[in-house]
């Protein structure tokens, strides 16, 4: 399936006009008109708009071979959709440096990569915003993430699921529902065990 009929076919599941993309991604009608009759070709800068806001990795949008027809369970928030597939979709951002085994990057579909020079070790991160359907991810996860005062000390990942927040470190999976402050204050005494200062626990949600 070609991209034009990607987006074409995700504007309809959506409910989304041509003019309400169009004032989402800040560009005329006449433009998705054209992306969607194959005569012009998002910007990459559009194409991010396109992949978060209907929940699809570039990947999948860009990619003739890869098929967009077995996302199911449109569930809308605002002006947002979330596609989720029948195990769901783990999305959040996860930092290369902080994994020890790269093998765990086949589980993912990037969307975004950043780098960020930090004060402390390593340097530089390589920050990359992913999305994974991989049903026992948290678990994989868990299996790579370093935990060596020698290499920064506990590092962890976080990542969201429908209305479920991770908080994963090594051989530890912690998880609270979006919204319950019980459960999110029981998570962070957890992480404060683990030496993560207040300021690292402002995760988005």
């Amino acid at each position: 399936m070609k991209l034009s009929e990607k987006i074409q076919l995700l504007r309809h599941k959506n409910s989304y006009s041509q003019e309400n993309l169009a004032e989402v991604c800040n560009v005329s009608r006449q433009s998705i008109s054209k992306w969607e009759a194959d005569i012009a070709i998002p910007e990459t800068e559009k194409l991010l708009i396109i992949s978060r806001l209907f929940n699809v990795s570039v990947d999948v949008l860009l990619k003739d071979e890869l098929e967009i027809d077995a996302l199911k369970d449109v569930k809308k928030c605002g002006n947002s959709a979330i596609e989720m597939t029948e195990n769901g979709i783990y999305e959040g951002v996860l930092i290369k440096e902080s994994i020890n085994d790269e093998s765990v990057l086949d589980y993912i579909s990037i969307n975004k990569v950043e780098i960020w020079k930090t004060a402390g070790n390593p340097k530089y991160w390589t920050v990359l915003y992913f999305n994974s359907d991989k049903e026992d991810f948290p678990e994989i996860l868990a299996k790579v993430i370093i935990s060596d005062e020698k290499k920064g000390g506990n590092w962890f990942v976080d990542f969201k699921s429908g209305n479920m927040k991770y908080i994963v470190f090594r051989n530890k999976i912690l998880k609270y529902t979006i919204g319950n402050s019980k459960e999110k204050e029981i998570v962070c005494e957890e992480c404060t065990k683990l030496g993560i200062p207040d300021r690292q626990m402002n995760w988005s949600e």
